[in-house]
């Protein structure tokens, strides 16, 4: 068909695109503002080295305006002269499928539309992340280019053309670029396939006294759960459950923690519960794993899948290494150690691990936040962990409990336990961590909850590929018996600011291994609230979620 011609739409910057941890979100009814999404994503392709004849990947989690930021963004791709965009089927594409796309198409990069775990709708959160040629988020180098680019635009460039259909498999012609619309699911499952032991997994799902119970929460994991849980494996229909992606997630928070998946903590705490839980979140990355009244903490699930890689066949010639975010407990430095390889500590956000992974020092990865992922893509990614999970499940012929308990037996157990302050008053968040950060010099010495504070710091991360250091990344105190408090404020939140605060303390007692974990944390948590005066500075008397 004929090229449409190329339209040059005069705009003017917005003073607030400016990408956090994981690209920029917003309220949905700022990116219904005319030319809002059209300036970002005219930045990102300014900010390409080469986009003429190449490829792109475009997909989102389902929720409310993906469908249509789709369009904008085929008219935008095509008047910018990519050659090919490759787009998920009905505009469904995981974050982690997308990583796979994008290194196995040998794309140079893709668009993905999430506001991951944040609540969808009309009235909810809308999000547009961009990952790099290797399949992970664009590092800060290039975030911070495109912000550069969004405070000076002048012009973004379309074409005028109807829309292109997206829900029926092939290729579409709109001008030069070709539109493939291709299957979400079927390259990522055959990456699982590759790195799991399928038929040890379908044994275990098949047997009459093992159950599980997969919470997709109506957001983008279904599709890929009722295929390879369901199908591929063969667990018996009704394992995934909420498995239909709605745009307003049918009114759940997609956030897989134990206060927003609530459905799923009630069966696990039933007296017939199954034997093994799961859910994912809005874009697939977190997972959350639980056996019958038993939550594995995110920390606990990383180090426990380092410690047993080798089982697995993707991971049977042992890993590299492995890389946390500070935040996270130090659960997983124990397994590095014991094993000899190396343990990374970087900031939070998955892009600092891809450098990484790209020059082969770690194997594995992951995050306090519900994430955990490895060198198969450069993203986190949920189900992989769950099937990482049943694998290990199958091997081990463990209960999840027993698993856990036996990891904490052996290498001692890390309570932790992050709480959030959410919705508070942006300059008066600042106005607290700038408090803690002047501080630093005097708390060394003191002692809070019988504890002496050994070691504080604002951390700072020296990239050991790139060596580009960044600061600021969250105030640290570190105490006599190795405990820790953690104090930083999220990037990924769209209201006001959240205030993360991290605790942690080691225990090598195995008879102190079943306590609650508030009670583990009791004097410590009073300590934090102690050191950050957070009472008099938020106004809150206790955290709005406890993770």
């Amino acid at each position: 068909m004929a090229s449409p011609a190329i339209n040059r739409v005069r705009t003017a910057p917005f003073e607030d695109q400016k990408p956090g941890t994981s690209g920029l979100r917003k309220p949905v009814s700022i990116f219904l503002q005319p030319n809002y999404l059209e300036n970002f994503v005219q930045s990102i392709f300014d900010s390409m080295e080469q986009r003429q004849g190449e490829t792109l990947v475009l997909g989102g989690d389902g929720r409310y305006h993906n469908r249509a930021a789709i369009q904008i963004i085929l008219r935008l791709a095509a008047a910018n002269g990519f050659a090919r965009v490759l787009v998920g089927r009905g505009g469904i594409l995981s974050t982690p499928a997308a990583s796979c796309v994008i290194r196995k198409r040998q794309a140079c990069g893709g668009i993905i539309l999430s506001a991951s775990h944040n609540p969808g709708g009309p009235h909810g959160d809308f999000g547009v992340k961009f990952n790099a040629a290797n399949g992970g988020p664009a590092p800060e180098r290039i975030t911070e280019a495109i912000y550069g680019l969004t405070r000076r635009i002048e012009r973004y460039l379309t074409v005028d053309t109807n829309d292109v259909d997206i829900d029926r498999l092939g290729t579409i012609e709109l001008g030069s670029t070709v539109i493939e619309i291709f299957d979400p699911v079927a390259e990522y499952a055959a990456l699982m396939e590759s790195l799991f032991d399928f038929d040890r997994i379908s044994r275990l799902l098949s047997r009459p006294d093992f159950r599980a119970r997969f919470d997709a929460m109506h957001a983008v994991t279904g599709p890929y759960a009722h295929d390879i849980l369901e199908r591929r494996l063969g667990a018996p229909e009704g394992t995934v459950v909420n498995g239909a992606p709605l745009t307003d997630f049918g009114g759940l928070h997609p956030d897989p923690n134990l206060a927003n998946a609530r459905q799923l903590v009630e069966t696990m705490r039933d007296p017939d519960a199954p034997d093994f839980g799961a859910a994912s979140d809005g874009d697939g990355d977190r997972h959350m794993i639980l056996g019958p009244n038993f939550f594995v903490n995110p920390s606990d699930s990383l180090a426990v899948m380092a410690a047993n890689a080798r089982a697995i066949p993707g991971y049977a010639a042992g890993l590299a290494g492995i890389a946390r975010s500070m935040p996270t407990s130090r659960a997983a430095d124990r397994v590095a150690s014991s094993s000899g390889i190396p343990c990374f500590e970087t900031p939070t956000g998955w892009k600092y691990f891809g450098n990484l992974l790209d020059a082969g020092c770690v194997s594995l990865c992951g995050e306090e936040s519900f994430g955990a992922g490895s060198n198969h893509i450069r993203e986190k990614d949920g189900l992989w962990a769950v099937l990482f999970w049943l694998n290990m499940l199958a091997v081990s012929n463990q209960s999840v409990q027993q698993l856990v308990k036996s990891h904490w037996r052996h290498y001692g157990r890390h309570y932790f336990s992050r709480h959030d302050y959410e919705g508070l008053e942006i300059d008066g968040a600042q106005a607290l961590i700038q408090s803690l950060r002047y501080a630093l010099p005097r708390f060394c010495g003191r002692v809070f909850a019988g504890r002496t504070v050994t070691q504080c710091d604002d951390f700072s991360y020296r990239d050991p590929i790139d060596h580009i250091t960044s600061e600021h990344q969250g105030i640290r105190l570190v105490f006599s018996d190795d405990a820790r408090i953690v104090y930083r404020l999220s990037g990924t939140g769209t209201q006001g600011a959240t205030l993360r605060i991290y605790l942690e303390r080691f225990e090598r007692d195995p008879a102190q291994h079943d306590l609650p974990v508030r009670d583990a944390l009791a004097e410590l948590s009073v300590a934090a609230g102690v050191i950050a005066q957070l009472t008099p500075r938020t106004g809150r008397e206790g955290p709005s979620l406890i993770t």
